[in-house]
């Protein structure tokens, strides 16, 4: 069997997996964010915090929910790491330096997990579970509990209320995150990966070869990086580490679970607005990207270019050969198109257009499927976007899922947009002229494109690097937790101010000049709209970076 050949039955092999686990899982996450019964375990969280999980919240309450439970958040993981050296399990480290620990405090509380260190050398064990392993959950809950909030708006008429931020973060951390996380660390376990919590570094060989651990740190953790929450991992090394990502059948796996929430929260948002096919339609939108990204990048990498890739047949530098050259690919897509940020190749070392394709998939706001809650807000803001170009067209008021999209609607939707191409190019601009990208390992395109990338990465909530650039100075950390702050809170707060407005309104029945919204032609508009919209934002940049080495 050629490489090709096991590489596409790899990627159809997930794509058959993620289909059938849409309807069922997508079913599961709707009973949850929809049902009202609390559990004996819930109502105890509510008591403890004294929250009300009966008494709804208008968006402003919302979004000052959100707000205060990240800012807390930041402040605790910021003093924790500042504090190690006090703590039990600290494993004799140091304190993290004050910028590092601002950049990482930020970097897992909006769920980018940008790591500028490696972390069985700077962070004890204490606070790799009580403080990062903690927001790879909570961090992910926010980001499902916006888009479900946006999808109330939708789906609600004349009223102020999205629903309870307290009880969607309660709920979706203890009936989804929790319970895929143990299964997958089941799973993975089984594969190979490495848990438990010596801190020593001794491998015992046994009879016929094998090895066991006898020590380091918690690989456990890998399940929850592998479900859209955590970038780094233990090693920095990632999801190359074999600790990690042992086997083939692990690195599918990884892959699988990096996609499954995305994928299946477009059913929350059929279910919830009474029509199962808008939300198909914004899985196929999802899906359209998602192919030609995966494709694209197998397609860049296995072709070579370059006068040793082409002896060789492929682009094997920075690649583990227990994945080969398009399952390494096909994984930096998938990590890209979501917020994952988990790597199990280095970007860096890949073609120029083959590094392209992760930098255009976070530059097209990783919406195919996105982040866990991210993808689908921020690909119904591209719908409503949509919508509203099409009503110019044909000189009426836009409509999407009876709601219509006036000049309020299409500001916040603008606003959200416009967030992290101003963040990612004002970034990108004051590298250069503070001196500060010459920390690039590479002069030239690439180097441009190694600045690029940490930006979009930090911006857009992604959290993998391209490596080949410096970024653990002052600098660096500042200005990359600035960006991951702004490009995650700013956009929220459009997102609910736009899922209030929508749910103040009355619903507007449909009528012959209504574009139906859930039919292939919209599928390929919002997709066009979407390239479109990055092309005309994006492309001088990408010229002068990996399009100008590539040609």
């Amino acid at each position: 069997m050629t490489t090709t050949t096991a590489g596409v039955l790899f990627i159809l092999s997930l794509v058959v997996a993620l289909v059938a686990v849409h309807k069922p899982f997508g079913d599961h996450l709707y009973r949850v964010v929809a049902g009202t019964r609390q559990s004996r375990v819930e109502r105890g969280v509510y008591r403890l915090v004294g929250v009300d999980p009966s008494a709804g919240q208008t968006w402003g309450v919302y979004a000052r929910a959100v707000l205060a439970f990240s800012a807390v958040s930041i402040l605790f993981l910021y003093a924790f790491q500042r504090l190690q050296h006090h703590l039990w399990l600290s494993l004799g480290f140091d304190p993290v330096v004050p910028h590092g620990a601002w950049n990482t405090a930020v970097s897992f509380v909006t769920n980018t997990n940008w790591q500028w260190y490696s972390g069985e050398s700077t962070m004890g064990h204490l606070v790799q579970m009580a403080g990062l392993a903690v927001q790879n959950f909570v961090s992910a809950a926010v980001g499902i509990a916006v888009a479900v909030a946006l999808v109330r708006g939708f789906a609600r008429s004349r009223t102020g209320e999205l629903g309870n931020f307290w009880v969607d973060l309660t709920r979706i951390t203890l009936r989804v995150l929790l319970p895929v996380s143990v299964l997958g660390a089941l799973a993975l376990m089984l594969g190979g990966v490495v848990q438990n919590l010596s801190a020593g570094t001794d491998v015992t060989t046994l009879t016929g070869g094998a090895q066991t651990i006898t020590g380091g740190p918690v690989a456990g953790q890998e399940v929850i990086k592998e479900l859209g929450t955590n970038g780094g991992g233990f090693y920095n090394a990632n999801s190359a580490h074999p600790f990690e990502n042992p086997t083939a059948w692990t690195n599918w796996l990884e892959i699988f679970l990096i996609l499954l929430i995305p994928f299946s929260l477009p059913r929350v948002f059929g279910r919830m607005v009474g029509q199962n096919r808008q939300g198909y339609a914004v899985a196929a939108v999802m899906a359209v990207l998602a192919v030609a990204s995966v494709a694209l990048t197998n397609v860049f990498e296995l072709a070579g270019n370059g006068t040793v890739p082409q002896a060789v047949g492929a682009a094997l530098e920075g690649k583990e050969v227990r994945f080969d050259v398009s399952n390494s690919a096909t994984f930096a897509a998938a990590t890209t198109l979501t917020s994952t940020g988990a790597v199990n190749s280095f970007h860096d070392s890949y073609t120029a257009f083959g590094g392209m394709m992760p930098l255009v998939n976070m530059m097209l706001g990783e919406v195919a499927p996105g982040g866990v809650g991210a993808g689908l807000y921020g690909l119904l803001i591209l719908a409503v976007i949509t919508v509203f170009v099409a009503g110019l067209m044909v000189g009426r008021t836009p409509e999407y899922v009876g709601k219509k999209i006036g000049a309020r609607e299409i500001k916040f939707a603008s606003l959200y947009f416009l967030v992290t191409p101003a963040l990612v190019l004002t970034g990108t601009a004051a590298a250069f002229a503070t001196g500060n990208a010459a920390t690039a390992l590479n002069t030239g395109p690439h180097g441009l494109s190694e600045v690029i990338y940490a930006f979009t990465s930090a911006s857009n909530n992604n959290g993998s690097a391209f490596a080949g650039i410096t970024v653990n100075t002052p600098w660096w950390n500042t200005a990359l937790g600035l960006c991951m702050l702004l490009g995650r809170f700013l956009p929220i707060i459009f997102v609910l101010a736009l899922a209030g407005s929508l749910a103040r309104q009355a619903p507007t029945p449909a009528s012959e000049g209504t574009l139906p919204t859930h039919r292939p032609l919209f599928v390929g508009m919002v997709v066009g709209v979407t390239v479109i919209l990055v092309a005309l934002t994006y492309l001088p940049a990408l010229a002068l970076g990996p399009l100008a080495e590539g040609l």
